[in-house]
């Protein structure tokens, strides 16, 4: 009976670690992006993409914005604000994972179906809906009572 390697070869010099300075690091990582700037500037080409292909990034990110700028407009203090601008942001990171997901598994199976395919791209969906569901109640809690007051209500 043959025992499996524990990587495939084609994928053992991708995964394996090398230890330095006590951090383990994947060899050939670096030859993607050589150094700092080239990191920021994928980075800066992920939220390009989020944002001009995907149209729920785009109702998130200008959501964000009017909810902050309420929450500036009814001078809320800054931690309030901060909690405003901590969920906002766990919504975008949450719509950029889903959109990477689903390219991910579009390009493991192609146009085919798999029902795996589905679960994780439901799931990956779930998660931003969970977190743009909670985002507003929060939004709710820490807005209204401040605006019924500037109203006058």
């Amino acid at each position: 009976m043959l025992v499996p390697e524990e990587h495939p070869p084609a994928l053992r010099d991708v995964t394996t670690d090398v230890h330095r300075r006590g951090r383990r690091l994947r060899v050939g990582a670096w030859k993607v992006a050589g150094d700092l700037p080239a990191s920021f500037r994928y980075a800066a080409q992920g939220l390009a993409y989020g944002f001009a292909s995907q149209r729920n990034f785009r109702i998130h990110v200008f959501t964000g914005l009017l909810v902050f700028g309420m929450g500036l407009w009814l001078q809320l203090a800054a931690d309030r604000l901060a909690v405003l601008v901590l969920t906002v942001a766990a919504v975008l990171v949450l719509e950029l994972l889903n959109t990477a997901t689903e390219a991910v598994v579009d390009l493991a199976i192609g146009r085919q179906f798999h029902p795996l395919a589905r679960i994780a791209k439901d799931c990956a969906a779930a998660a931003v809906l969970v977190a743009a569901l909670s985002s507003l109640l929060i939004a709710l809690l820490l807005l209204v009572p401040p605006l019924m007051i500037r109203l006058g209500v």
